[in-house]
């Protein structure tokens, strides 16, 4: 059985680890034990340590000492930082872009600018700015807060500010895109659009790629898409693959771009593989671009990896052996639904203090759902702690339909969570 190393350890991770597992001996280092991950690895008879996933040092002698031949990493600041490259400087195969080729997400002018080479129709306008007295005037020019502050880097999906939802005055908004800019040297500024956002992933051998299920991210922390924005608090597919408010032609449209995109980052080496995800606006006038991930979003992981129904493992193989097709890399026909439990503070203030919760796994998994450890590590039976203000977990079940899958989501949560934790109420309503 081949050694697969893991590196993260966040839901998204949780996901992978469970289907790796079914074909590959897994390994890792973790920054704490995530219940899910350990339990994952200890059933392969693999191997962890806790330790810094950024330390290249240790995750080089981690390689040897135990002999890795696959790497599969889905997070955006362990691939900014190279430990793809490291990986494959060890020689075992990897999933996911080297630093260069995520440099699609980390650097958002890279894409805007190379978006706007390939298919300027798709671009929302925007203003790429470097010096204060520029943003002032950019800013000052728009009638009314009708306008969206971007950082220029990672921010793990929480950056992202819109004018009268997030900010209520140009002097708010030109506060924060000033504090951007002083921090990265770089800040965005674009039109505020209408429309239906929404998420379309692929899986690229770095030529091919297989769109996914399309899955609908619930992005703001409170009902009604109130609030700030966070990691994700929710996500849906639905049966057949798409969402009510599109049709193929759409996909088709967003699907042609990544390609493209891709062909373009890999044109002179191979720099990307694993998974692209592009987020969109479907507007009045078409589609419009927002953003390139270069890895699984999280939560729409949890969606995406259970409705395989070619084996993970699998398509890892066709993706590193630079064969993968539409034959070899098939979804099922069902539904998803998901949802993520925080803790109170959850992107609301800062709270150093850690938030300790229980959790029935076991009665929760009894009802048909699967349960997904994140930024939580267990402390006694059915008790466990946060290790940092994020999500805790996240529930994800599976029907004929998004009504099924979602009521025996909520139905699988009711009583048998602590009652002081959060969650959306209103996932599953587009």
């Amino acid at each position: 059985m081949k050694k697969c190393l893991l590196l993260g350890n966040g839901g998204r991770e949780a996901v992978m680890a469970e289907h790796i597992v079914k074909g590959y001996s897994l390994y890792a280092i973790l920054p704490y034990e995530n219940p899910s991950i350990v339990e994952c690895i200890e059933k392969s008879r693999g191997k962890y340590i806790i330790g810094n996933p950024f330390d290249k040092e240790l995750v080089r002698n981690f390689i040897k000492e135990h002999n890795l031949e696959v790497c599969v990493i889905s997070s955006d600041n362990l691939q900014q930082d190279g430990m793809n490259d490291l990986a494959r400087e060890e020689g075992l195969k990897t999933f996911g872009a080297t630093s260069k080729g995520a440099k699609i997400e980390w650097s958002k002018t890279y894409a805007l600018n190379m978006v706007e080479r390939i298919a300027p129709e798709m671009i929302i306008k925007n203003y790429k700015v470097q010096d204060e007295y520029t943003l002032k005037d950019v800013i000052y020019s728009y009638n009314s807060t009708d306008f969206v502050v971007k950082p220029e880097g990672l921010t793990g999906g929480k950056g992202v500010k819109v004018g009268g939802v997030h900010f209520a005055s140009k002097e708010e908004g030109f506060e924060y895109a000033l504090g951007l800019l002083e921090e990265s040297g770089t800040v965005i500024i674009q039109d505020k659009v209408e429309g239906q956002e929404f998420t379309v992933m692929g899986l690229t051998d770095g030529k091919n790629v297989v769109i996914t299920p399309v899955t609908f991210d619930y992005p703001y922390r409170f009902d009604g898409d109130k609030g700030p924005g966070t990691g994700g608090m929710g996500t849906i597919s639905f049966e057949n693959g798409m969402l009510p408010f599109l049709n193929q032609s759409d996909i088709d449209e967003c699907a042609s771009l990544m390609k493209k995109v891709i062909a373009e980052v890999n044109s002179n080496s191979l720099e990307y593989t694993g998974v692209i995800y592009g987020g969109f606006f479907k507007c009045a006038d078409g589609i419009k671009f927002i953003e390139f991930n270069a890895r699984f979003g999280d939560p729409e992981s949890l969606n995406v990896v259970n409705l395989l129904e070619t084996p993970f493992t699998e398509v890892i193989e066709h993706i590193t052996e630079g064969n993968l097709t539409e034959e070899n890399c098939k979804f099922k026909k069902e539904a998803t639904f998901v949802i993520y439990v925080v803790s109170p503070d959850y992107a609301v203030r800062e709270n150093n203090e850690p938030c300790v919760f229980t959790v029935n796994k076991e009665e929760i998994e009894s009802k048909g759902a699967k349960l997904y450890f994140a930024n939580a590590k267990q402390i006694g039976e059915n008790t466990y702690q946060s290790v940092s203000n994020s999500r805790l977990f996240a529930v994800l079940t599976k029907a004929r339909t998004l009504e099924e899958a979602k009521e025996k989501a909520y139905s699988a949560i009711e009583g048998n969570i602590d009652e002081k934790l959060h969650y959306r109420n209103d996932i599953g309503t587009i």
